[in-house]
């Protein structure tokens, strides 16, 4: 059986479609991204330098870092343009009355 911790850190209505947010929770700097109407989290940062994600442009699943112009599928972490050459973490999501919750292994 595995073990997670669930996060709940923001509301669906607070992320507008095609944008995406920073949250901080238990620790971790985390983006979230709204695509129509269904939500992704990521690490904030970028794998490949100091770029943050949600300040990144969003087109579809893929997230372009500002910093360097690699992206990444938000959906799956992985790397779609260098210069990354890591995938970016990836946290399972689910909406509940409203909340996106994130879980987190324990």
């Amino acid at each position: 059986m595995t073990v997670t911790t669930t996060l709940d850190p923001i509301g669906t209505e607070d992320i507008a479609p095609g944008e995406a947010v920073q949250v901080q929770a238990a620790g971790l700097t985390l983006a979230v991204f709204r695509v129509g109407d269904e939500f992704y989290v990521t690490d904030d940062q970028c794998t490949h330098g100091p770029g943050l994600l949600h300040e990144g442009c969003l087109t579809g699943y893929e997230i372009e870092c500002d910093f360097h112009q690699g992206s990444f599928n938000i959906r799956t972490g992985e790397v779609i343009e260098p210069p990354c050459t890591v995938a970016l973490r990836v946290y399972p999501v689910t909406l509940r009355d409203g909340r996106v919750m994130i879980d987190l292994p324990a």
